[in-house]
């Protein structure tokens, strides 16, 4: 005779052994989920760390450029003046493109791992109702 059936404790044990091996597998996927955001967010902070890089090469050019289109325009041909305000206008237009890229790659990477704090959040929240 199996006491363990007469008891209950049997289906109490394959209950555990369920719920033990389902929390293993939601775990494992937290675990998946958790490493393909921060595969994202290092990718935001690498792209972060290089346009940083590329505003501070564009500002020194077009600083340089906006000093010599000062200089410039005191000389005397108005064509002169215009081509090197023209050459200013292209360097500030790219320095305000990176600039705004990097806004928007700081903006998304503000927020990270948005994703499994949802879904771990989700699986408190479950866990606390089965508690009641």
């Amino acid at each position: 005779m199996n006491w363990l059936s007469v008891l209950g404790v049997d289906d109490m044990l394959l209950r555990f052994r369920a719920l033990l091996s389902e929390s293993a597998m939601a775990a494992e996927d937290r675990m998946d989920l958790l490493a393909i955001e921060w595969q994202e967010q290092k990718k935001n902070l690498i792209w972060l760390v290089l346009m940083g890089l590329v505003v501070a090469g564009l500002t020194i050019v077009a600083l340089t450029v906006l000093s010599g289109a000062i200089i410039i325009s005191f000389w005397d041909t108005p064509n002169r003046m215009l081509a090197t305000w023209l050459v200013a206008g292209v360097w500030l237009v790219l320095w305000l493109g990176v600039l705004a890229f990097i806004y928007l790659t700081t903006k998304k990477a503000a927020n990270p791992f948005q994703l499994t704090k949802t879904v771990l959040r989700q699986d408190w929240q479950a866990v606390k109702g089965r508690l009641k």
